[in-house]
């Protein structure tokens, strides 16, 4: 006796609404794989912006203008009489009026087959239509298709429902009825919200806008699927590092963004200000009391002549009472928590008033910094490292969707190079030995003119970890000429304990060094810069009670986005960028 076949299970993944809106997201429905059979039947409300739309409009029925046939205008009857002529012509009276409708003939001009009390004829109904839309609500690439019926869901009138239209509708899942990719949709019966849109200035009415046109609508760019697919690589990156520092228990630490000192001593900065000497309006608008913020740049001299001795009057009264800048790094500040709770990180926006007009900065750009207490310069390369590898591996575990949107649409051997990088062991070089390769080189020409001493350029940098080791390099030991001062002197004298982490395609990606934990040294190298003595007392106190060797690192977030994403813009993953003439919103 043959075993009665059982059919497969069919699983049927949950579809919880969001606790605070009551909605599913489309991702719960469209990457569910090939357990959405078991969705189909399910009543859900689901929110999103149309991607694209198709309305179908429904012939009107033909049949009302065909004349009756002898069976259906008398039909036989027992014992019914034969009908004369005129009853026979009085009878067809309906439809000849039907007719002189059609041709725009008003019955009025024939009497004969106007009725006494004939009301006047209401217009017909317009024809039902079905209504088919892509829309999407951010959490997955694909979009769920929507199919509405103005027959079972009355559309109001001058609602079509093009791209860019909000819309929450409640409806059933079933298996789809087209012969596309997908393999469901969902079949409305209610409408809850309808959002128009105005389709003339729309800016994503147009299709497949290029990148570059994106930039001008950076409050509207989010809906496209390239830059929401970029957002949330974005976002499991950000969960990545806070989860890698974590793990490895390093404490989440906020340092400020307003700050009186500079950390780097070669960057443009922004000062902050609140004086109206910087123009805040004249005649009544000069009487607004509120505080207001400006950005200037202020390039910082080095020249004691220049700085001078006191401070200025305007400055003195001024919210502060001194010269504030926006940050260009925490370290400094993130120092002195390491120097008492061990290892410390803070994730936030620094800030460079450069126009250098690179495609990889932009004025804000968010960064991680990394401070490690009892550590040198080797202990924070290795982190660096491990660092980035995880987080490339995160980011192809977490987000397979995504990439394979990116590979597909962006970069085709992204993935490839994500994997590669993961597996390898990252070349390691000092800067004499970067030099000497350099020097070496026959079969390319340097813009900039390379002796020791002086900073590697990224044409440099590329050509080390593009061309000649093709792989990740990590350069140490620069010149302490080009390196801020508070890093850590060697014993050479002439070279600091800090690094550059080079990746190929990208740059510099990550940034390290080992602090100065001798006063008299650091009281050196201040002297060396012409620092206030005042100014960084501060810093100097963790020198004088209980220093310790410590060292740290940079991780340039939106460049890791960039690199992840195959994107060689920074503008294109920066969500609302700042650059120099450009601050619309």
């Amino acid at each position: 006796m043959m075993e009665s076949q059982q059919e497969p299970k069919v699983t049927i993944p949950p579809l919880i609404p969001l606790e605070y809106s009551n909605r599913v997201m489309l991702k719960t429905i469209l990457e569910c794989g090939d357990d959405q059979i078991g969705l189909f039947g399910k009543t859900v409300v689901v929110g999103g912006w149309v991607k694209s739309s198709k309305e179908v409009k429904r012939e009107p029925v033909a049949a009302a203008l065909k004349p009756p046939t002898a069976a259906e205008a008398f039909p036989p009857s027992p014992g019914r009489k034969e009908l004369s002529c005129v009853e026979v012509v009085q009878s067809r009276i309906p439809f000849f009026k039907k007719i002189i409708r059609v041709f725009g003939v008003s019955s009025d001009s024939y009497p004969g087959v106007r009725e006494k009390f004939e009301p006047v004829p209401k217009p017909p109904p317009p024809p039902p239509s079905k209504f088919f839309l892509q829309i999407s609500d951010g959490s997955s690439i694909s979009s769920l298709m929507v199919v509405i019926d103005s027959a079972v869901v009355p559309v109001s009138a001058g609602h079509v429902l093009p791209t860019g239209t909000c819309i929450l509708a409640q409806g059933v899942l079933e298996k789809s009825s087209s012969h596309g990719k997908q393999t469901i949709e969902l079949k409305v019966e209610k409408i809850l919200h309808i959002g128009t849109v105005e389709p003339d200035t729309y800016p994503l009415s147009r299709k497949r806008l290029p990148l570059d046109s994106l930039r001008d609508y950076p409050h509207i760019r989010p809906r496209t699927t390239t830059v929401a697919s970029i957002t949330r690589i974005c976002d499991t990156l950000d969960f990545a590092a806070h989860t890698f520092l974590h793990n490895h228990g390093f404490l989440h630490v906020q340092v400020p963004i307003i700050t009186t000192i500079d950390s780097e001593g070669f960057s443009e900065k922004f000062q902050v200000t609140t004086s109206k000497k910087w123009g805040l309006g004249s005649g009544s608008d000069a009487d607004v009391r509120h505080e207001t913020v400006k950005a200037e740049q202020h390039i910082e001299a080095r020249d004691k002549s220049k700085l001078g001795t006191g401070v200025k009057p305007e400055v003195k009264e001024d919210f502060f009472g001194r010269q504030s800048y926006l940050s260009v790094s925490g370290r400094l500040h993130l120092e002195s928590y390491a120097c008492a709770l061990g290892n410390v990180y803070s994730f936030g926006p620094r800030f460079r008033a450069e126009k250098t007009g690179s495609i990889k900065q932009v004025a804000e750009m968010w960064v991680v910094e990394v401070e490690i207490a009892f550590s040198q310069l080797e202990d924070s390369m290795k982190c660096a490292e491990d660092c980035f590898k995880f987080l490339c591996k995160w980011i192809l575990d977490h987000c397979p969707h995504d990439m394979k949107f990116v590979t597909k649409r962006i970069d085709k051997t992204i993935v490839h190079r994500l994997e590669y990088m993961m597996s390898i062991s990252y070349e390691r070089i000092s800067y004499r030995e970067a030099v000497d390769i350099l020097r070496k080189v026959t079969d390319k020409t340097f813009e900039t003119k390379l002796r020791w001493g002086v900073p590697l350029t990224a044409e440099h940098l590329s050509y080390l970890a593009d061309d000649h080791y093709k792989r990740p390099v990590i350069i140490y030991d620069y010149p302490k000429a080009v390196k801020p001062f508070y890093v850590r002197l060697n014993d050479d004298g002439k070279t600091v304990a800090a690094f550059d982490m080079v990746v190929p395609k990208m740059g510099t990606v990550i940034t390290g060094s080992q602090s100065e934990e001798r006063l008299d040294m650091l009281s050196a190298r201040m002297k060396e810069f012409d620092l206030s003595r005042d100014q960084y007392e501060w810093y100097q106190d963790l020198r004088k009670h209980g220093t310790v060797k410590h060292s740290g690192f940079r991780l340039g977030f939106d460049l890791m986005v960039l690199l992840m994403t195959g994107l060689t813009d920074v503008r294109d993953v920066v969500p609302f960028p700042r650059t120099h003439g450009k601050a619309n919103n």
